[in-house]
């Protein structure tokens, strides 16, 4: 893959994983502040709102923008023409701060579930073995046969790897949580299918 279609196929198969740590993160930075359901279901609108929006100058765009561009009289397909090539760098950022306040949300809310250090120990160790060895195995996966069977498998994997791991040290409500986990991943993969099939060609 090129490397522009590399991180396009990164942004598109990260989007339950983003919406996942996004929601983990303004859980735990609401936690204890009044209305914090208010907070989130407000959050949950403005995000509503943004995607609403990026939908419809992604549409404006893809029909439109080669038209615009050569005639210079929208104001839209200008500025993307002159700070376009800002966007990737600035969506890899986002990410970025996204996933790592993400991480420290849910390793503390995970925490404070546990009695000891040694009940704690007992649970990390094995999740990080575990996911070490996933992250090796479907990154050598991707690497050697790039396509749609590759990603379900690779997701298929990874969700029973966990799913065996929580049989053993997680209450049946965290089984519950990992088959809706995939569930969701599952229907975010097959509605970027098209976009991910573009990637793979190129």
């Amino acid at each position: 893959l090129s490397q522009g279609a590399h991180s396009s196929q990164l942004y598109l198969l990260c989007q339950y994983s983003l919406g996942c740590g996004v929601s983990c993160g303004l859980s735990f930075l609401l936690e204890g502040a009044p209305h914090a359901t208010c907070n989130l279901a407000l959050a949950a609108g403005l995000a509503g709102l943004l995607a609403t929006y990026a939908r419809r100058l992604a549409r404006h765009i893809c029909t439109l923008y080669e038209l615009h561009s050569r005639a210079r009289y929208c104001g839209v397909c200008i500025l993307l023409l002159a700070a376009g090539h800002g966007i990737p760098r600035l969506l890899r950022n986002a990410l970025a701060v996204t996933f790592a306040v993400a991480d420290l949300a849910a390793v503390a809310l995970i925490n404070r579930d546990f009695l000891s250090t040694a009940e704690a120990i007992r649970f990390w160790t094995p999740l990080t073995i575990c996911y070490t060895l996933l992250v090796i195995y479907m990154q050598e996966e991707l690497r050697q046969s790039a396509g749609g069977r590759a990603v379900y498998q690779t997701v298929l994997v990874r969700m029973g790897g966990l799913f065996i791991l929580l049989l053993t040290v997680g209450r049946w409500t965290d089984v519950l949580h990992v088959l809706v986990s995939l569930l969701g991943e599952l229907w975010c993969l097959l509605r970027a299918g098209v976009m991910l099939a573009a990637c793979w060609r190129q």
